[in-house]
């Protein structure tokens, strides 16, 4: 089970910090993603992280601005989210695959959180 929280209405230029609970004990085994989906769009990639932490990647519109993190031992990934834009308003969901790698394509991801809101305003 993922649970994300953090989002939040923030406005333009400002950070937050977004952060996914994993239960159960396969976490360090996972690849985690965050994706995203503005009102009337579909989801998109965002960042993923491998199991260990060691990969990371990231969709060009948040490179340089977005940083995915995770915490193994807490069983958390994190998303640092800087220098927002109105265009980064969406609901954000974190979401674990099983293969570990962090993957780009959600058609890769088992299992999903229930979203979190983030609202930029100019």
């Amino acid at each position: 089970q993922l649970q994300a929280f953090g989002g939040g209405l923030v406005q333009l230029g400002g950070s937050l910090r977004l952060s996914c609970a994993a239960s159960g004990r396969t976490f360090t085994t996972l690849g985690m993603g965050w994706f995203r989906q503005a009102p009337g769009k579909e989801r998109d990639f965002v960042a993923t992280i491998n199991w260990s932490g060691g990969s990371t990647s990231y969709a060009d519109s948040v490179k340089g601005r977005f940083t995915i993190s995770r915490d193994n031992a807490k069983n958390t990934v994190y998303l640092q989210m800087n220098s927002l834009k109105p265009e980064d308003t969406a609901v954000y969901y974190c979401a674990a695959d099983r293969s570990g790698l962090g993957l780009t394509s959600s058609n890769a991801y088992a299992y999903w959180g229930q979203g979190t809101l983030v609202t930029v305003s100019s």
